[in-house]
């Protein structure tokens, strides 16, 4: 497996994310999950992300349980501040909340120190400099390595590293969310900050595994997200036809090759899949392996131009929450 940096932290470049592994877009086999975080670490896929609010604190369990005896072979990373119970939804950045959600945190992963600790949605109501002096506090008490921010705007990325050096920059890009290759990418490069890619396969879609709403549970959230709904899917599916000949061209599945296209972008991008299958990590991993000619990567961008995808990236009210 190929290494990259995110900030002065290496990793695999494609990492293994976790949330599907509890109930998100279906209901997933713990077994198989576990045997599939496993699999990672054997096959060098070291970085394992979750977040304290995936399945409600469910997953960091699932990690922890997977982990308990490959602990040093894994770069863990996990993420607070961003609720999501049936009573509450929004971000929190409280000093004092994040000193209780790191040591909760911990406590389920069964591990005394997080490897990359990300701010995962930006508390607008508190300056983001409280909420990094109490992510520093962690650090200087050996319970984390590095700071990590998931969808921050430039300016707050920029407001972040300067309270503390951000070792990544957490945020979706694929080739149907391209909006990070302005500013963001910019940003990063200048700042040395690394770039995790969150749902660089479009949440399945671009695995060309999805025909229809009748591929989706009736219980999978993708179900209440824009680009998923009847008509915008049936737009979406359209973008496939030409991308499909594309992966056939270059002799690989269309989940590599959209994993191909997200690490082409930049040296510091890591590409960040989500699976709770072995089968399919093993697909995803072998994409680091492959090198895009010119030519590939303009067909690409010509059939997944910038702003083509048919509804936002998230329903309304969490659109509100993404790039502050």
């Amino acid at each position: 497996m190929k290494r990259r940096k995110l900030g002065a932290l290496e990793v695999s470049a494609v990492g293994l994310g976790c949330m599907s592994m509890t109930p998100i877009y279906g209901t997933p086999d713990p077994a198989e999950a576990v045997a599939t975080i496993h699999r990672a670490l054997e096959l060098g896929v070291d970085l394992i992300d979750t977040s304290d609010a995936y399945g409600a604190g469910k997953n960091e369990e699932l990690v922890g349980r997977a982990l308990k005896d490959r602990r040093g072979k894994a770069v863990l990373a996990s993420k607070f501040g961003n609720i999501m119970t049936p009573g509450a939804r929004g971000a929190v950045g409280r000093p004092d909340y994040v000193i209780e959600a790191c040591e909760k945190s911990l406590t389920r992963l069964g591990t005394d120190m997080i490897d990359l600790y990300y701010i995962h949605r930006v508390d607008t109501t508190v300056p983001i400099e409280d909420t990094v002096g109490a992510m520093v506090k962690l650090k200087q008490q050996g319970k984390i390595r590095f700071l990590g921010i998931s969808e921050a705007a430039p300016a707050t990325l920029r407001r972040a590293h300067k309270a503390h050096p951000m070792a990544a920059l957490q945020t979706e890009y694929s080739l149907w969310t391209r909006d990070a290759e302005d500013e963001l990418f910019k940003t990063c490069a200048e700042l040395g900050v690394g770039y995790v890619a969150y749902s660089p396969l479009g949440r399945g879609f671009l695995t060309g595994a999805i025909g229809g709403l009748g591929d989706l549970g009736e219980n999978d959230r993708r179900r209440q997200h824009p680009r998923f709904e009847a008509e915008n899917l049936k737009r979406n599916l359209a973008l496939l036809k030409d991308f499909k000949e594309l992966a056939a061209k270059e002799k690989c599945t269309p989940a590599q090759l959209a994993l191909a296209f997200v690490l082409s972008r930049r040296p510091f991008i890591v590409a960040l899949p989500g699976t709770s299958h072995r089968k399919y990590l093993e697909e995803n991993a072998k994409a680091a392996e492959l090198t895009l000619s010119p030519q590939t990567i303009t067909a690409l961008e010509k059939a997944f131009p910038r702003g083509v995808a048919a509804g936002t990236r998230y329903p309304e009210p969490q659109m509100k929450s993404v790039g502050v």
